[in-house]
């Protein structure tokens, strides 16, 4: 028995996040305020500051990374709450992050915060207002660094202006391995976006996923740099499912095979590494995506469901998850009996 094909957005754009960088009008910027002598106690200063505005907004949870462990940050960072450089600054750095893990904003990163609104599939204008609620609060009692000519002053050019970076997080296992993505990755460039791994900037591909976002902020406006992402993930949608359908015809029964190899090893394996659980779970998503394979909860739900085990089976996650810091070998066959139960309960099938 096999599932449906499934032709949907939702089996392409896996999740939506909306970032805005800005700057307080009163305090020297962190690359500034790091060298200050009075770096640690303006740093706390403005994270009470955020945290006094939020708490009227939702529930927050607090993270000050100086007294935050590696274990617990790595944690933070690999259900992309928090990112590389906010660690990197941890002497005056500081996370909120609500507590549906929706919302969280980073303090002291690059700016003196960045405002980031997540949401599963793709809407755009969705998570964009939710954001600018978060900003709004922020702005009534602390002013912004704004310039009428440029716009919201940030430490790097390419988010001065909007100070807005929509980004798409999108599954395109067919484009990818088709050996088309160089081509459209240079489209995607002129037209003023770009494209990078599922950990942003400077991160690798993995799991067939990229992210697609505004490169430029200055000279656009919010709503312009919206639809320049709506388009682009529109077209590169259609591209995916076209590229599938050819894949399907084109492949036969050798990627047939290589498919449900893959829900095998997922779900009888004893030890999984990393790097083998990334790359067979982009198999099986692919499976479902082409109806070589089938879920009873619907190929959608089970492609969402395989994103968050993504997540989840991360390294720091698994510690989080077991209760203790385990060795890489003990992670590899925690992930293997983890996986193994997963994929039972989501009643994946041939």
């Amino acid at each position: 028995m096999r599932g449906s094909v499934i032709q949907t957005f939702e089996s392409v754009a896996v999740s939506t996040r909306i970032r805005l960088a800005r700057n307080f009008k009163d305090y020297p910027f962190p690359n500034l305020l790091m060298k200050s002598s009075h770096a640690e106690e303006m740093a706390e200063e403005i994270t009470g500051l955020i945290a006094a505005e939020l708490s009227r907004v939702d529930n927050f949870v607090l993270y000050r990374m100086k007294g935050l462990s590696d274990e617990a940050a790595a944690f933070l960072k690999e259900r992309n709450l928090i990112s590389r450089e906010l660690i990197l600054n941890r002497a005056v750095s500081a996370a909120l992050v609500s507590e549906d893990e929706i919302i969280s904003v980073m303090i002291n990163e690059e700016d003196h915060i960045r405002e980031q609104y997540f949401m599963k599939g793709f809407d755009l204008a969705k998570a964009y207002e939710r954001v600018v609620g978060i900003d709004e609060a922020i702005a009534d009692s602390i002013p912004f660094a704004f310039d009428e000519d440029f716009g919201y002053l940030t430490a790097c050019p390419t988010n001065l202006g909007t100070g807005l970076r929509a980004s798409v997080m999108l599954f395109l296992p067919a484009v990818s391995r088709r050996g088309i993505m160089r081509r459209v990755a240079a489209d995607l460039t002129r037209s003023g976006l770009t494209v990078r791994g599922a950990y942003g900037e400077g991160s690798g591909t993995e799991g067939d996923l990229f992210q697609v976002s505004n490169e430029m902020t200055l000279g656009l406006s919010e709503e312009e740099i919206l639809e320049l992402v709506e388009r682009a993930v529109s077209t590169m949608t259609e591209m995916e499912i076209r590229e599938r359908e050819r894949m399907k015809v084109e492949g036969g029964m050798a990627l047939c095979d290589k498919l449900r190899r893959a829900l095998g090893v997922l779900s009888n394996c004893c030890v999984l590494s990393e790097r083998e659980f990334i790359e067979r779970t982009a198999d099986v998503k692919l499976g479902l995506a082409l109806g070589i394979l089938g879920c009873e909860q619907g190929g959608d739900a089970g492609m969402s469901a395989l994103d968050d085990l993504l997540v989840a089976m991360r390294p720091a996650n698994i510690n989080r998850l077991s209760g203790e810091a385990l060795s890489e070998e003990g992670q590899n066959e925690y992930r293997a009996q983890h996986v193994v139960h997963a994929l039972s309960d989501l009643q994946l099938y041939y």
